[in-house]
């Protein structure tokens, strides 16, 4: 498996940095006489690994998880259109100013995903985003990926660009207040998934994982499997489970260290158009099942994205993944899931800011709940229980 890799059996792996090396004997049942090889066991503790698991301890905090609000311009357009606004910069700047500094957030939220507009963005006041963040006791974080391309010799599939310049990049936002960072990949089911398509997604995850930690700043894992198809829930674990372990190869290939890194799957879900919906609990069965199969517990963190589900079902299907203990700190990273009813009651107009505030805290505390495994879906309005999966969704 994985971990076989950190072992390198030639004299030549001895050279690298920071491994310390043992000689390893071997005997003969015909002689007394023994054969010595060079064992290299790498050792990897960089500038930044203390501050690594603290950060990732941080964010993995009981009752708390991530407000995912990287989406792109592009995309941030779109959810400011459906309420009827254009997409300019200060219209962003002021949807992305009422979640931020919603008082009271850091109860519920540990961390927050920025795109690089926001990172570098303050308030109307002239305070800075990640200044609103830290005096909530939020960790800031920062999109580092540039977004999906076509794979050429796979099945009509994808892979993420973004590591050329990445580490100049992870300097200047650890330097901004960043100190975690997100890259986002996919697999798509209805397309193979292809060998070639899972490596990709595998190795480049990996490597970016390494440059963010070699940069100071907690790298979220996140290879996406879409929902989009018609298979049964069985066929989602089969390739889950399969993506899990190629990542965690090259994870180890690549000497991350596991303990400051935190995990944003899937959870373990039928296609979006299979006939039969799955309840929470058997979603929660498989997911774990997956985890417990895949994920060591030396991973802090497992913090879910909600892969177009409604608000509600990605509460339920967390709260009921958190019914018994888990080897890792079982959470959310949510963007639609948390931001929906937000936008939808905001509509833009300043003298709506406080009532959508209080409905991302309803949210944020809801999803709070759920990860503890306290949460009951009582009361929950009509909104929230509709769905937003959108097929070949892009951002």
């Amino acid at each position: 498996m994985a971990w076989a890799s950190f072992a390198k059996l030639n004299a030549a792996s001895s050279q690298w940095i920071g491994q310390q090396s043992f000689t390893q004997r071997t005997g003969s049942s015909s002689s007394t006489r023994f054969a010595t090889r060079r064992v290299s066991v790498p050792i990897r503790a960089g500038a930044y690994t203390e501050e690594l698991v603290k950060t990732a301890k941080t964010i993995a905090s009981p009752g708390r998880g991530i407000l995912a609000i990287d989406e792109s311009n592009a995309t941030c357009g779109k959810r400011l259109a459906s309420i009827g606004l254009d997409n300019t910069e200060t219209n962003r700047q002021a949807y992305r100013q009422l979640l931020l500094t919603t008082p009271g957030l850091g109860d519920y939220i540990s961390g927050a995903i920025l795109f690089e507009e926001t990172l570098y963005q303050s308030t109307t006041d002239g305070k800075k985003f990640v200044d609103c963040l830290r005096e909530e006791n939020i960790v800031p974080g920062i999109k580092v990926d540039k977004g999906l391309v076509p794979l050429p010799g796979s099945n009509n599939e994808s892979w993420c660009q973004g590591l050329d310049g990445l580490a100049s990049r992870s300097t200047e936002y650890y330097k901004q207040g960043a100190r975690f960072a997100k890259w986002r990949t996919v697999v798509s089911i209805p397309c193979g998934p292809s060998a070639l398509a899972v490596k990709e997604a595998a190795w480049g995850l990996a490597r970016y994982a390494a440059i963010s930690q070699d940069n100071g700043l907690v790298p979220i894992v996140e290879p996406e499997i879409l929902l989009d198809g018609d298979h049964p829930i069985e066929r989602t674990l089969e390739v889950a489970e399969k993506v899990w372990s190629e990542v965690f190869f090259y994870l180890a290939e690549n000497n991350v260290v596991l303990e400051g890194i935190l995990l944003k799957p899937s959870m373990v879900t039928p296609g979006a158009e299979h006939k039969e919906k799955a309840s929470p609990e058997t979603i929660a069965k498989y997911t774990l099942t997956m985890l417990k199969r895949r994920v060591p517990p030396a991973v802090p963190g497992i913090m879910f994205l909600s892969g177009g589900q409604s608000e509600v079902e990605a509460t339920l299907n967390l709260n009921a993944m958190n019914q018994a203990p888990n080897p890792w700190h079982v959470s959310f990273s949510y963007a639609r899931a948390l931001q929906n009813t937000v936008l939808k009651t905001w509509q833009g107009r300043p003298e709506n800011t406080e009532a959508a505030q209080k409905s991302l805290l309803v949210r944020a505390k809801a999803n709070s709940l759920a990860q503890l495994g306290k949460y009951s879906a009582e009361g929950e309005s009509e909104e929230a229980k509709k769905g937003m999966f959108v097929k070949g969704y892009t951002y």
